[in-house]
């Protein structure tokens, strides 16, 4: 038997009266409890990791391109302007060979920090497209579950295994391209594995976009960048010059970085509804 439909405003309300008497919300039950978008114009506000998005667009289930995987999850909602990118990029990959693409995380309808999970993906503008080449793009919603993407990176993190292919290179260069892309975050083996495969002599500027990071050995990270005329969004500060393939790779495959010492993280903070833009209340209450 199908459940009855409850309305964002009552996930919301119930959000709020599960707390404690006199405490403050964290804003993940809050934004983790909207099944909508807020109903006002398509604006991201404040920062990747510490913000919230009004008008998101919900990118449709399956397209002539693509999939979104985790239906259960409701995180394939975004800005109007990656929804675009999204359907940019499968053309991109079945141009070079692809069936297209599989899509992992974009946003909760609304922004904002997530129940689990990420940090950043709170604006709409974050994209988590998954390593693994689609051989057909007819998964049912049961399959979008249960299936996953393979680790292209060997277990001692130094390099990438045999399932990495020329697509994958192909694709995280159309991808940088793109002037939408402010970087993309991939793990250092792949970054080195893309730098190693390029050309000296070839136009490399796009590497530039791509950092090394913890993790996405099974996905990469795109972030675009603030839409043109969105104020209230916080852009990143752009990556350093040149390529990335020197010193800086090198780094992430030192004892340092591979191995770092127990409680030298900082343990996460809760974001509270404070800690975001004074708009987020709106976002939440449209």
């Amino acid at each position: 038997m199908r459940r009855p439909a409850i309305t964002t405003a009552l996930l919301l309300a119930t959000a709020f009266a599960a707390m404690p008497a006199g405490a403050e919300t964290p804003a993940k039950h809050l934004f983790g409890a909207a099944a909508t978008a807020a109903d006002l114009p398509p604006e991201p506000y404040g920062s990747y990791a510490k913000g919230c998005l009004a008008g998101g667009v919900q990118l449709p289930e399956t397209g002539p391109g693509w999939q979104a995987m985790r239906l259960s999850r409701n995180r394939n909602w975004g800005h109007p302007e990656t929804i675009a990118f999204i359907q940019r990029l499968s053309v991109e990959a079945q141009a070079i060979g692809m069936a297209g693409l599989y899509i992992g995380d974009i946003s909760q309808p609304r922004g904002g920090p997530m129940r689990s999970g990420h940090r950043s993906h709170q604006i709409g503008l974050d994209i988590d497209i998954w390593l693994r080449l689609p051989d057909r793009l007819a998964l049912s919603r049961a399959d979008r579950e249960k299936i996953g993407s393979p680790r292209l990176v060997t277990a001692d993190r130094m390099s990438v295994t045999a399932g990495w292919t020329p697509l994958h290179h192909d694709l995280l260069k159309a991808a940088a391209r793109d002037p939408a892309v402010a970087r993309i975050f991939v793990n250092a083996a792949i970054k080195q594995a893309l730098c190693d495969a390029e050309p000296a002599a070839a136009d490399r500027e796009w590497l530039r976009k791509i950092r090394a990071w913890y993790g996405h050995d099974a996905h990469f990270h795109v972030r675009l960048h603030c839409p043109a005329g969105a104020f209230g969004c916080e852009e990143q500060a752009p990556p350093p010059p040149g390529d990335g393939c020197g010193a800086e790779l090198a780094w992430w495959f030192s004892d340092e970085a591979l191995n770092p010492k127990p409680g030298s993280s900082t343990p996460r903070k809760e974001i509270m509804m404070d800690d975001l833009p004074l708009a987020c209340a709106e976002v939440l209450a449209k």
